[in-house]
């Protein structure tokens, strides 16, 4: 996996040319917001050999060159398709494609309304601990965390566990839900602390029009298209692309999972 992308055969040429594999990130293809293991990394490699590979998640570029590439290996070279921010960012064997802005959508007006009502709502809310960033903008989205993207591992954990039983983030879409209910806005859970906003139709089936565009660059049509993610249940963020019918879906429940998903299906 840390060659440089040349040395696997071109997307034409895959003995698997119309099948391309989709991962989630956290939780599927590494703990959450910890690195891939050597394991994970090479398994994917000997699979990319066969076929396509990509990933589609909710976080920014930044996060995910943290956990799935290093200092010296930049992310997009170690997949043929990366889609982060559910690929409204998108980059092709390690070049940029078009990208779409959240805040062009929406407006500054209404993002700031949107924006200072998530911070009133998380101000009135007691938690066990709060600390910092509470809004994250993104290119495509914005992300909401009520205890803050600043949490360390173990306070991840433990907010996870507190909402689990206090449905924090499902009381506040709920509330977001109730105060925009015509902005054409989808509130979708994931991970372990936050949540993220974006215009309806902006999940993870956003990058499926990259997909299927590739047959008119290369030449090669996917009429297997896989998605591995953890978050599969109605109201997680993998939900939509892994209901959709253009996807074969599976649910996964940690890293390990996905490996062995990966082993059986592809005989690696």
């Amino acid at each position: 996996m840390t060659e440089a992308a040349s040395i696997y055969p071109p997307l034409e040429k895959r003995p698997m040319k119309g099948v391309i594999c989709l991962f989630d990130v956290d939780e599927t293809l590494t703990k959450a917001r910890r690195s891939a293991t050597p394991e994970m990394l090479a398994l994917l490699s000997n699979l990319r050999h066969k076929c396509a590979i990509g990933y589609v998640g909710g976080s920014n570029l930044v996060k995910q060159q943290e956990q799935l590439g290093t200092s010296a290996i930049d992310v997009t070279t170690l997949f043929d398709f990366c889609f982060p921010e559910n690929g409204l960012m998108a980059f092709r064997q390690g070049k940029p494609l078009a990208s779409t802005s959240f805040i062009e959508w929406l407006g500054e007006e209404k993002y700031q309304d949107l924006a200072d009502f998530c911070l009133k709502y998380i101000a009135s809310t007691k938690l066990p601990k709060k600390r910092g960033t509470f809004v994250e903008f993104r290119n495509g989205m914005i992300n909401v965390s009520p205890i803050g993207r600043n949490a360390s591992v173990e306070e991840r954990d433990e907010f996870q566990a507190y909402d689990a039983i206090h449905h924090i983030r499902r009381d506040m879409v709920a509330a977001l839900k109730k105060e925009f209910p015509d902005w054409g806005l989808t509130f979708s859970i994931g991970g372990q602390i936050s949540f993220d906003v974006f215009p309806t139709g902006w999940d993870k089936t956003f990058c499926l029009q990259h997909v299927e565009a590739e047959k008119n660059i290369s030449g090669a049509e996917y009429t297997q298209i896989h998605f591995f993610g953890d978050k599969c249940f109605p109201g997680g963020n993998d939900n939509e692309i892994y209901e959709d019918p253009r996807t074969i879906g599976h649910a996964v429940e940690d890293p390990d999972h996905t490996m062995q998903l990966i082993k059986e299906l592809f005989q690696l």
